[in-house]
């Protein structure tokens, strides 16, 4: 089981040196030099299929291969958040614990908890305009 570990941390490190790597602007500018130098052997290869396969088996490898990898990160990254996000509800006094675990409901009780918060949220701005109405003012600071 020890070594499935390993694996995993390997496959780890390169899935976030793959991730950062890949949104390098140098690895953008790499590919756009790849696709022009393809482009430009067009007419010494006569833009034949060969040619036009090698561009298109190429493109097809590498964003399937980036798909798994950038997923790997993305996931990490959303857990990490997750959990980061879990510790400051847990520590806030008057934290609703409720909130810890909403990724794992469903679709349908995501939009409840949405409105309700959705309706707490336009009672507080009324409360506010009602604060501001009411609120003394200054005479003489005003032009």
């Amino acid at each position: 089981m020890a070594h499935h570990g390993k694996q995993r941390g390997v496959f780890t490190k390169i899935a976030k040196s793959v991730s950062s790597a890949a949104g390098h602007p140098a690895t953008f500018m790499a590919a756009v030099a790849v696709v022009v130098l393809w482009a430009a052997s067009g007419p010494i290869f006569g833009f034949g299929d060969t040619w036009q396969l090698v561009i298109n088996t190429g493109t097809t490898i590498v964003t399937f291969l980036m798909v798994f990898l950038i997923q790997n990160s993305q996931n990490r990254d959303t857990e990490a958040m997750q959990i980061k996000l879990d510790e400051i509800i847990r520590a806030m006094k008057d934290a609703n614990d409720a909130l810890l675990d909403l990724e794992e409901l469903d679709q349908k009780e995501l939009d409840r908890i949405k409105k309700t918060f959705e309706q707490r949220a336009k009672q507080a701005g009324k409360k506010r305009e009602c604060q501001a109405d009411s609120a003394p003012r200054n005479e003489a600071s005003e032009p």
